[in-house]
């Protein structure tokens, strides 16, 4: 017999122990990334906890925002954040699933619960901003039906920008 694990795609507040947890590996695998990529070397830890301090996600709480954490078998697995830019805009932020998740359906399913919370939120229009050596995660946004745009931010590592209609 197989059992069948699943997911559930809850909101979070963004400073609970879990949504600290999935942040701090979020932020600790794009900056080594990142640093890796242009200078061979993984993240500074003192400037990690800088950096991680310096953006708590205030801006993912209610009533202009949303945290959302997705859980597969019950564990915490990924994460996904919404803020309102304007009255009809609203942001992606923090799209984000464990490794040892990957490949299980989590992202997708975390980019739609985000795209019904914006809806929720009055967005009619998602945007959002990624990097060029995150090609998982544009491949993800073009499959999702999200098309590269002119910049909306000034983003000094925003490489690419996404918009999507929220029908």
């Amino acid at each position: 017999m197989r059992v069948m694990t699943t997911w559930t795609v809850l909101p979070e507040p963004y400073d609970s122990p879990v949504a600290a947890a999935l942040w701090r590996a979020y932020y600790t695998e794009v900056s080594d990334r990142w640093y890796l990529l242009h200078e061979g070397r993984r993240t500074d830890p003192d400037e990690l906890e800088r950096e991680i301090a310096r953006q708590p996600g205030a801006d993912l709480a209610p009533p202009r925002g949303q945290l959302l954490v997705a859980r597969y078998g019950g564990e915490p697995a990924g994460t996904a954040g919404v803020r309102l830019l304007d009255a009809t805009t609203a942001e992606l932020k923090r799209v984000f699933v464990h490794a040892a998740m990957r490949g299980k359906g989590g992202a997708p399913l975390l980019a739609r619960a985000a795209e019904d919370a914006a809806r929720a939120l009055g967005a009619t229009r998602m945007v959002l901003d990624t990097r060029s050596d995150l090609v998982e995660a544009r491949a993800l946004y073009a499959r999702l039906g999200y098309r590269e745009t002119a910049p909306h931010n000034d983003d000094p590592y925003a490489e690419h920008w996404f918009s999507r209609r929220l029908a």
